[in-house]
């Protein structure tokens, strides 16, 4: 079927801010006294010959993106051209952790430079407050992420001008003599041990130059890609080239090579010559926002390979989710904790080993995909094509091979480790997950049970048939009807008594219900249970019994708002550790058509489920309906259309035959369903609580209770069991959503 795509929602300057902004970072500023120690005045060249070679891995990049302009960049290039095998899930998890960790190492980063303003400040809380922002920042979406970068990278490149301009322009500034005393351009010999320490140079900093490879990754998200992507790709590697040449130029033609050897302060100690007081500051500043842009851009990446790896059934599938505003939160929540644990263990030094062998595995296949590519589909449209071609692959793969082989060999190490390890869990995971997921099915088998509080016989038979269609659905489930007793009627002597017009009053509930159903395959049984009131003996036998699936409940009818928190149902809905489902029969007769209403929460995906359950054992009709209270582009109404498909393929695994999705335009919810309901005829409308369950002046919310009572068909209304925490997360989400809105 037809996967929801992210929205394309980001403008050319968006995409080179991601690209440079984020490629920029921090590397220039701790890495510019390192490349000194290692090369001298030829850290410059080594800086521009690694921007000339990227060249290469840019343009093959160009043509892939604009070839398959989805998101995932290098694991849908290699997908694509060896299929998803092994090859691609090492692809996709090296280059999702690898962002990942560099996300990590970008937030510790910045703990460590606001230290700088702010001293004694602690890094581990300050790293987690900043990767919970960016992380809120990707749940919301990529035009905030797009924004935020823009204006990161604004003043970022802002800076690094200043610094570049006033270098080359003050007195104080660059010297030509300092950058090259004695006239001397490499810092040991000439010859083997020049090249040598020259390449050394480039393999330590080739990574600081792959920022191009975030905008493929995002390529899903790009207006205009065929147009815009090889721009931005293009425009942001020769920004970061000129950023690179000239802000090391500018060092070492003020600070001697000697005296930056090993310096991690190397640009701040070169401003404080030749722009005493403020530069010192500004710099600092700069390299506070770099490591902003790092953590922006690197956890966006690492989403959207997250988000592909989901897709593609090789990572779980609930990390593949969008959410209303079409952004895959599920993904960036999971990548999220994911940075926050890295930061909290304190594995930074370890993992930026795995970040830097892991990119050059993903750019040397990808390379490579796009000369098999060319062969498998010749005639596949390529709005960019790289010129000099397959000359730009293989001169982009050799680099990778050459650059490798100066790479520090503790680097290649871990590397290698990681390769092993996933290889490892990509043979296990399969029959591990089949292995729990056979033992969750087999427990909730074992002793399933639906509870039907029931205490009038006018309503137990209505009750007591839904809950036998449910339990025929599931296998080993049973159905018990509870009487509960108030412990007042037992007091005073009178307990026989009130026994025995029990057993009596139970012995009719049982025949009523079973007299109505269909089946004797489910067993049912009726129970007693003495307590102060009703809600308690219900909530005490849930509690007892350990493994009811449902609190099936009959509809107490309009309550005004002030009597809602006392009610039996309201209790139970807010205290059962399990679902509940609450009838309002309208005269139920054979059930043929049955309306759900999808607003895409948990609650809403139980309707899915129980909808399903009753239309199989009833042979019925479902129609899964999505009410668009606002105007809607075509583009939206599709993606609405695929939202639904996606939910319901989420809950049940696939879309049943029997299943038919809508999309409907009306003014709010109510108008929609009820148009709905003249449009077709229901018998039974099964719908999800809304947000307002929680609340105390409703039963299921405002909307649930007004169907309850308007329509003229029997409505079922369900809600699923959360945990505290859930339940504050998912309202903290729609708090930002709204806000955002």
């Amino acid at each position: 079927m037809t996967k929801r795509r992210l929205k394309r929602q980001l403008g050319l300057a968006q995409a080179v801010m991601l690209g440079t902004a984020g490629t920029i970072a921090a590397e220039i500023f701790v890495l510019t006294g390192h490349v000194a120690s290692m090369a001298g005045p030829a850290s410059v060249l080594a800086l521009l010959l690694v921007g000339l070679l990227s060249y290469s891995l840019a343009l093959n990049y160009c043509e892939l993106g604009t070839t398959y302009p989805v998101t995932g960049g290098a694991l849908t290039y290699v997908r694509e051209a060896w299929g998803t095998g092994l090859l691609a899930y090492l692809v996709g998890s090296l280059d999702c952790l690898s962002s990942t960790f560099y996300s990590a190492l970008s937030a510790v980063g910045f703990a460590y430079s606001l230290r700088v303003f702010v001293p004694g400040l602690p890094i581990v809380p300050t790293a987690l407050a900043v990767t919970a922002l960016f992380t809120v920042l990707n749940v919301m979406g990529i035009g905030i992420v797009g924004r935020a970068q823009v204006v990161l990278g604004g003043l970022l490149l802002t800076f690094l001008g200043v610094y570049v301009v006033a270098g080359l322009v003050s007195p104080l500034g660059f010297r030509w003599e300092v950058y090259v005393p004695d006239g001397r351009f490499f810092a040991g010999d000439m010859g083997r041990t020049a090249l040598a320490s020259l390449l050394a140079t480039m393999a330590l900093i080739f990574n600081a130059y792959v920022g191009f490879e975030v905008i493929a990754d995002d390529a899903e998200e790009i207006s205009d890609p065929s147009r815009n992507l090889p721009r931005a790709i293009l425009i942001s590697l020769t920004l970061i080239t000129v950023t690179y040449v000239l802000v090391a130029l500018v060092t070492l033609g003020v600070v001697p090579w000697q005296e930056l050897s090993g310096s991690e302060t190397a640009l701040t100690d070169a401003a404080a010559r030749f722009l005493p007081g403020w530069g010192v500051a500004m710099m600092a500043l700069a390299g506070m926002i770099a490591t902003l842009t790092s953590i922006n851009t690197a956890m966006l990446s690492a989403t959207r390979e997250a988000l592909t790896m989901s897709r593609d059934g090789m990572w779980p599938r609930f990390m593949a989710r969008l959410g209303r505003r079409r952004t895959p939160y599920a993904a960036a929540l999971v990548v999220g904790a994911l940075v926050a644990l890295v930061a909290v263990i304190g594995l930074v030094d370890f993992l930026s080993y795995i970040s830097s062998s892991g990119y050059l595995f993903v750019l040397f296949w990808a390379s490579l995909a796009m000369v098999r590519l060319r062969r498998l589909y010749p005639a596949l449209p390529r709005p960019f094509r790289v010129p000099f071609f397959p000359l730009t692959a293989y001169l982009a793969a050799g680099t990778c091979a050459v650059i490798v082989a100066f790479t520090a060999r503790q680097a290649l190490l871990f590397g290698a480790g990681v390769v092993a390890a996933l290889t490892l869990s990509y043979y296990a995971y399969r029959p591990v997950a089949q292995v729990i997921a056979g033992t969750f099915r087999t427990r909730a088998h074992a002793s399933s049970r639906i509870l039907v509080p029931v205490a009038n016989p006018a309503t137990a038979r209505s009750l007591g048939r839904i809950a036998h269609v449910l339990a025929r659905s599931s296998e080993d489930t049973t159905v018990c009807l509870l009487t509960v007793v108030p412990r007042d009627a037992l007091r005073n002597g009178a307990g026989e008594r009130a026994m025995a017009r029990l057993g009596v009053r139970q012995n009719q509930l049982l025949a009523g219900v079973a007299g109505g159903l269909h089946s004797e395959n489910v067993p049912v049984y009726t129970k007693v249970r003495a307590a102060d009131t009703v809600a308690e003996g219900i909530l005490a036998e849930v509690r007892n019994h350990g493994s009811d699936k449902l609190i099936l409940l009959g509809w107490p009818g309009p309550l005004p708002p002030d009597a809602v928190a006392a009610n039996l149902v309201k209790v139970i809905l807010r205290q059962a550790p399990t679902g509940v489902a609450v009838l309002k029969d309208h005269h139920l007769g054979p059930i043929r058509r049955i309306l759900v209403p999808i607003g895409g929460g948990p609650h809403s995906r139980m309707a899915v489920r129980v909808a399903y359950e009753i239309a199989e054992e009833e042979d019925a009709r479902v129609t899964a309906l999505f009410c668009a209270c606002s105007p809607r582009l075509a583009e939206e109404m599709e993606d609405e259309l695929l939202l639904l498909r996606e939910i319901i393929e989420d809950e049940l695994g696939h879309v049943p035959t029997s299943f038919t999705t809508r999309v409907a335009r009306a003014p709010d919810v109510v108008a929609g369903i009820t148009a709905e309901m003249e449009r077709q005829r229901y018998d039974l409308l099964v719908m999800g609580a809304s947000e307002e369950v929680w609340t105390g002046r409703q039963l299921f919310g405002s909307i649930d209770d007004q169907l309850a009572v308007e329509l003229p068909c029997s409505v079922l209304l369900v809600r699923q069991h959360e945990s505290a925490v859930m339940v504050w997360a998912r309202r903290q989400a729609k708090r930002i959503e709204h806000a955002e809105a």
